[in-house]
């Protein structure tokens, strides 16, 4: 008999991060494709898709759907065999893809079907589309999340009993309301979050307000260039570059709590909140920001949103982050206190909405009143690392560079 080859999920997740099986692609003695996607795992951050270790038929599942699963668990078993390789969709002519991609059709054309990331066929299932009605606007015509959303946004409510995320229906209640189950990503926020304000960090939050006219101008006369360039100049690229000056005058924010000391972190890695409709949020990371300028910054940026909304992350665009931005002005808020704190960091930087303010200026030694486009900032610090006037002179650093730009 063959020797077994063991489907594990990855070990390279990040610190605390909890997985469950979401749903298993093959059924017991259906014949894989090695690197064919076998099941899906989602997790607090982001949905992935295991890939088949062998040619072979999947002989055992060890962990079944909805079942919590730790980096490096069993989660089953193939028979390897060279005779499955023909019995796969595409023939046996198909050529091997790529880890977490989708095997190609024959041909040498993949269906949309094919090229779905898991939250896109989650969302299908969820408002009865099919994926043929639906305009694609991603990369190489890639359905995305939001491309789903607003197809369905365009056909109406969804029928009164629909699919949820985790598989469950949808019903209107005696009274009218709809019971929504929970998705294990959100199970795991919200667990996060809990853990973070009410078992781990005492949290205290400073705010200021930040005259963001001369980062206007500075937009105003770089846009274009970095419009040619196939990159958008976003606002919260200047915040993540000024977080660079803050932490250099307090790298105590780019910190960590631990039992016998406070870990000072050599880099800066600052992760950057994204809300994903209907699913959650998730907080991909910008590397080694010191060495990026500000377009590099927009740039990587740019590139991970994208892939956020696609559902195109991977564990690794989430994981070691030592700082994060949560910009919640994007969607309206002016104010949000406190952020929770990504722990193991020690502190997180909030963003309000912007809007022309009438402010009082001083010119030429006299008091007048001027309209400023103005927001507030805030951080939220865990006070076992940091003081409040730490936090205050983080703070004032960051608003003088963005006052100051040039």
């Amino acid at each position: 008999m063959a020797t077994l080859i063991d489907v594990l999920l990855p070990a390279d997740q990040a610190e605390g991060t909890r997985s469950q099986v979401l749903r298993w692609l093959k059924a017991v003695g259906e014949p894989v494709r090695r690197h064919e996607p076998l099941v899906e795992i989602e997790t607090d951050k982001v949905t992935v898709e295991v890939p088949a270790p062998a040619d072979g038929i999947l002989q055992e599942i060890a962990a079944a759907e909805g079942v919590d699963v730790a980096p490096g668990a069993l989660l089953g078993r193939v028979v390897p065999g060279p005779a499955a390789a023909t019995a796969v969709t595409g023939g046996a002519g198909a050529a091997p893809v790529a880890p977490g991609a989708a095997p190609a059709a024959a041909a040498g054309h993949r269906s949309s079907t094919d090229r779905m990331s898991p939250a896109v066929r989650r969302l299908l299932a969820e408002h009865g589309l099919d994926a043929g009605a639906v305009r694609a606007t991603g990369a190489g015509g890639r359905i995305t999340a939001d491309d789903v959303l607003a197809a369905a946004a365009q056909r109406g409510a969804p029928a009164a009993a629909t699919q949820s995320a985790a598989g469950e229906s949808v019903r209107p209640d005696s009274g009218g309301d709809r019971r929504v189950p929970h998705t294990p990503m959100r199970r795991r926020i919200a667990s996060h979050m809990v853990e973070s304000l009410l078992h781990t960090a005492p949290h205290v939050t400073t705010m200021f307000e930040a005259d963001m006219t001369a980062v206007l101008a500075h937009r105003a006369l770089n846009k274009p260039e970095f419009d040619r360039r196939g990159v958008a100049l976003t606002l919260t690229a200047y915040f993540v570059a000024s977080c660079v000056d803050a932490i250099r005058a307090v790298p105590e924010a780019n910190g960590r709590w631990t039992d016998d000391a406070i870990v000072l972190h050599d880099r800066v890695d600052i992760g950057v909140g994204t809300a994903l409709e209907g699913r959650g949020l998730v907080v991909p990371v910008i590397r080694d920001v010191v060495r990026l300028d500000l377009f590099g910054i927009a740039s990587t940026l740019g590139e991970l949103v994208a892939r956020a909304r696609e559902d195109r992350l991977t564990f690794a665009d989430l994981q070691g982050g030592t700082f994060t931005i949560s910009n919640h002005g994007v969607s309206g808020s002016l104010l949000a206190a406190p952020i929770v704190i990504n722990q193991p960091q020690s502190a997180i930087l909030g963003i309000g909405r912007l809007e022309k303010c009438v402010v009082v200026v001083e010119r030429e030694g006299r008091d007048e009143i001027a309209i400023r486009p103005r927001c507030y900032v805030t951080l939220t610090i865990d006070h076992r690392v940091l003081d409040g006037h730490q936090a205050n002179r983080f703070m004032t650093v960051l608003v003088e560079r963005l006052e100051g730009w040039n």
